[in-house]
This record gives C-alpha cells, structure tokens and sequence, in this order.
C-alpha cells in the first residue's frame, strides 16, 4: 500500500493506495471509507484483495482525521463529507468509482450516493443499513438499539465526553472496539496506529463532532443531511451486516433495507460469528462477497 494524497473542498485528505498491475494502475477505482474510531488502515485487507482483482483501491481519512483536513468552520455534517467524497471522485478524474464504507463511512456513502449518483457504480456499506428508515422504522420495531447507542448521547456532554475518551491511553476507545466486536481483538500494533490517528491535534474533537453535528437539527447543511439520508438511494447497494454486532443491532438491516429506497436494487448479507468491524473480522468471506458484488456492477 502507497501513501497518496487526495485534494477536496479546500482540504488535504491522506489516502492509502493500491494499484492493479495494468499499465499506469488504471483499473476502476473502489474507494473505501472509514468509520469511527478507526483510520484508513481499516481496509488494510481489502486494499491489495481489490488490486489483485484489477481495481485500483484507496482509502482515504474521513475530514477532520488529520490536522490538513479539519474545515476551519469546523462544519462536520454529513452532507459535507458526501461533497467531499464527490470532489475525491472528480480529483482522481476517474468517474464513476465503486464506493465502500463502513460504519460513518457508510452513512456518508448513503448520502454521497443520493447526492450524485452518477458519480458512483454501486455503493457498499458495512455495519450500517439505511439511515432514514432505520430511524423511522428500525427504533421503533428494536428500540433495544438505543441502549446500544448510549455512547452517542455520552458525546454530547462536551467537555467531560472529550475527557473521558482519552483518558488512560484511550481505554474508553478500546472498550468500544470490544463491546461492538464480541471475541475479537484489534491486533496490538493497529491499535496503537488508531489511537496515534486520534491524538493528533485536533482528530479527538472533530471525531466527536460527526456525533454532535448528528443531533443539530437547524441549519441547512442539518436539513440537506435529513434529506439525503430519508429518501431513495438510486446506485446499486450492498449492505453487509455482521451477526454479532454490538454496535449495531444486525436485525436492523431487516427492517432498514426496503426494495422501495433502493431503485437501482440492493442486496443484504449478515456474516456469521462477525461483529461490527466485520472487513477486519472476516476478510476472506468479505472480499469474496464485495468482489462478486464489484464484477456484477461494473457500470
């Protein structure tokens, strides 16, 4: 994997590369989204399963990850990092892309995908189904998932929130890794890798941002989040759900993913004995599901 850089929307974002072996790597670009506490090592196993199979796979970190792209407004609505992802595709000049996502990254692939579909051959989510009919639909058939989410209402305790999740070398962070994976341990150097992400100045407030900006619900960047994430999602979609998410409730995506949100077809798929980080869990049972999804949607 190549370090590159990506320019958008005025910001710098870092990116981890891999290439196909076709001349210049000019393969269909899989671009793939991190989620949250997490960096863009996430899809350290897909990036070269993508590659080999003749994609040209990147990962960069989400706004906010690294001090070159913290907005100076420090304006974090979803909405935001879909205009990013849209100005990423068009900096690569390689439209339309296949784009991944998990976790956050999956809700700003929601949202990228409504704002301009065209941008994008088929859309991937992990961990995550359709935000707008989970919380009109899936809170009220499994309002179990709130006792789940309590970390989120934590966050917004501004100040202690921030206190409390770096304290004692993150262990708060580490906790929800193991909570949302049950039986799985990010391995020890990964861990210091996600943790060196957060510390860097800045990353800490603006993570917690994406959670705080979650509940802001005046403005217009608020609403144009509303609306993309309530209504149809006109690319292609597969949504993977691990069974054992801890995080997520897997029986939402039962109840989230409807034929009639997704016009250009969707497909769900719940790995066995996987939690929330489900690509880091299960990579071989991933990749074969993602590249058998990528193939059939070429464009």
């Amino acid at each position: 994997m190549e370090p590159i850089t990506l320019h958008a929307n005025g910001l710098t974002f870092s990116a981890l590369s891999e290439v196909p072996s076709l001349p210049k790597g000019e393969g269909p670009v899989a671009l793939c989204l991190h989620g949250f506490p997490d960096h863009m090592r996430s899809f350290r196993f897909q990036l070269p399963a993508l590659a080999a199979a003749g994609y040209r796979a990147i990962a960069p970190c989400l706004r906010g990850y690294e001090p070159s792209s913290q907005p100076a407004n420090g304006d974090y609505h979803i909405v935001r990092m879909a205009e990013d992802v849209i100005a990423q595709v068009d900096f690569l000049g390689t439209e339309p892309v296949h784009l991944i996502g998990h976790d956050w990254g999956a809700v700003i692939g929601y949202a990228a995908a409504a704002l301009a579909p065209d941008h994008f051959h088929s859309l991937t989510t992990l961990a995550i189904p359709h935000p707008g009919r989970m919380q009109r639909e899936g809170l009220r058939e499994f309002p179990g998932q709130l006792r789940k989410s309590w970390y989120m209402m934590f966050f917004q305790l501004r100040g202690i929130a921030d206190l409390v999740v770096e304290r004692n070398d993150w262990a708060f962070i580490e906790r929800l890794w193991r909570d949302w994976s049950p039986g799985w341990e990010l391995p020890e150097e990964e861990v210091r890798i996600v943790k060196r992400a957060l510390a860097q100045p800045g990353v800490k407030k603006a993570a917690l941002a994406y959670y705080r900006s979650m509940f802001g619900f005046a403005g217009a960047a608020a609403r144009e989040t509303r609306r993309l994430l309530g209504g149809e999602i006109p690319v292609p979609t597969l949504a993977l759900t691990g069974a054992l998410d801890g995080c997520m409730d897997t029986r939402m995506h039962d109840v989230a993913m409807r034929d009639e949100d997704f016009p250009a077809g969707f497909k769900m798929v719940r790995i066995r004995d996987a939690g929330h980080f489900l690509h880091q869990e299960k990579p071989g049972e991933i990749n074969r599901v993602l590249l058998d999804w990528l193939a059939a949607h070429r464009g």
